[in-house]
Protein backbone atom coordinates (compact mmCIF):
# COMPACT_ATOMS: atom_id res chain seq x y z
CA UNK A 1 0.00 0.00 0.00
CA UNK A 2 1.30 3.45 -0.89
CA UNK A 3 1.48 6.00 1.89
CA UNK A 4 1.62 9.70 1.08
CA UNK A 5 3.14 12.84 2.49
CA UNK A 6 1.54 16.21 1.84
CA UNK A 7 2.64 19.83 1.55
CA UNK A 8 0.72 23.09 1.51
CA UNK A 9 2.51 26.00 -0.15
CA UNK A 10 1.60 29.61 -0.95
CA UNK A 11 1.78 30.54 -4.63
CA UNK A 12 2.85 33.96 -5.81
CA UNK A 13 0.89 34.98 -8.89
CA UNK A 14 3.95 36.29 -10.76
CA UNK A 15 5.97 33.06 -10.26
CA UNK A 16 3.40 30.27 -10.02
CA UNK A 17 4.93 28.19 -12.82
CA UNK A 18 8.46 28.41 -11.43
CA UNK A 19 7.28 27.42 -7.94
CA UNK A 20 5.28 24.44 -9.20
CA UNK A 21 8.08 23.35 -11.57
CA UNK A 22 10.54 23.29 -8.66
CA UNK A 23 8.22 21.25 -6.41
CA UNK A 24 7.46 18.92 -9.33
CA UNK A 25 11.18 18.38 -9.91
CA UNK A 26 11.38 17.31 -6.25
CA UNK A 27 8.74 14.63 -6.85
CA UNK A 28 5.62 16.47 -5.66
CA UNK A 29 2.31 16.14 -7.54
CA UNK A 30 -0.14 19.04 -7.55
CA UNK A 31 -3.51 18.01 -6.09
CA UNK A 32 -5.41 21.29 -5.91
CA UNK A 33 -5.04 25.07 -5.95
CA UNK A 34 -7.45 27.16 -3.86
CA UNK A 35 -7.72 30.84 -2.92
CA UNK A 36 -5.82 31.79 0.23
CA UNK A 37 -7.44 33.03 3.46
CA UNK A 38 -7.67 36.65 2.26
CA UNK A 39 -8.64 35.60 -1.25
CA UNK A 40 -5.70 37.46 -2.79
CA UNK A 41 -3.10 34.70 -2.91
CA UNK A 42 -3.33 31.08 -3.97
CA UNK A 43 -2.50 28.01 -1.92
CA UNK A 44 -1.32 24.77 -3.53
CA UNK A 45 -1.82 21.32 -2.04
CA UNK A 46 0.74 18.73 -3.15
CA UNK A 47 1.45 15.06 -2.45
CA UNK A 48 4.16 12.48 -3.08
CA UNK A 49 4.75 8.88 -1.99
CA UNK A 50 6.63 8.58 1.29
CA UNK A 51 10.19 7.39 0.89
Amino acid sequence: MVTWEYATIPLLIHSTKAILDQWGADGWELVQVVPGPQGQNLVAYLKRPKQ
